[in-house]
């Protein structure tokens, strides 16, 4: 080989390893871009599943004060409804007490009207709710029918239950209801077909009547 020859195969190996240089710098590079690349995507993915996090860990908070706000109210409601229980709960007990303390008194001022028309006694006088209850005992039938026609025409008396003993008993007596334009001579008329015996119907009725004429609508009196 001479000596052109043999610059001439030099030149060519050094040209040759400067491509191969390049070609394996540019895969290098290539390399290199890819590695970043995945780095940067990898960095990404990171930074959007951080974000996501983010964005459910807001959610959560959102959620849980609206919870705590719902649960608050619930709690500010239900003691609301505790108070307004309570309070009527305490006005009830208070206008029982009321009720009670009037029933009483009605009760006394029964009984102190009994023993002003000479029918006191051994008798005693409970008030409820627009009831009269009678207990204790009496002489006699008539003297019953008196006590219980003087405490039912009190105003504010809806109805007497009596359980009274009788001493000496005896058929009761007709009862009769005044109605509007009543006088006791009528009442004797309709009863005994005599408007003259009307006395008879007065006498038999004090002390609760003091004057024949003083009768009105809805009075219950005895007829003997």
């Amino acid at each position: 080989m001479g000596v052109f020859d043999f610059i001439k195969d030099t030149g060519s190996k050094i040209l040759k390893g400067s491509r191969e240089e390049k070609m394996e710098a540019a895969r290098e590079a290539a390399n290199t871009a890819k590695a970043k690349a995945r780095e940067q995507a990898d960095s990404g993915g990171l930074a959007a599943k951080a974000r996501e996090a983010a964005d459910k860990a807001r959610e959560v908070a959102h959620d849980a004060r609206e919870k705590a706000a719902e649960q608050a109210a619930e709690a500010k409601e239900k003691a609301a409804e505790l108070k307004e229980a309570a309070a009527e709960k305490r006005a009830t007990a208070r206008d029982a007490f009321v009720e009670r303390r009037a029933e009483a008194k009605k009760a006394d001022e029964l009984e102190e009207y009994l023993e002003a028309l000479g029918m006191g006694g051994d008798i005693d006088v409970r008030f409820d709710d627009g009831a009269v209850y009678l207990e204790g005992s009496v002489p006699d039938q008539e003297t019953l029918e008196r006590v219980v026609l003087a405490v039912g025409n009190v105003e504010g008396v809806e109805k007497v239950d009596d359980d009274l003993d009788v001493e000496a008993p005896a058929d009761a007596a007709k009862m009769y209801t005044v109605k509007s334009g009543d006088t006791l001579s009528a009442i004797a008329k309709n009863f005994y077909g005599d408007a003259n015996r009307y006395n008879e119907i007065f006498e038999a009725n004090r002390p609760m009547l003091s004057d024949p004429n003083m009768i009105y609508p809805g009075q219950v009196l005895r007829i003997p």
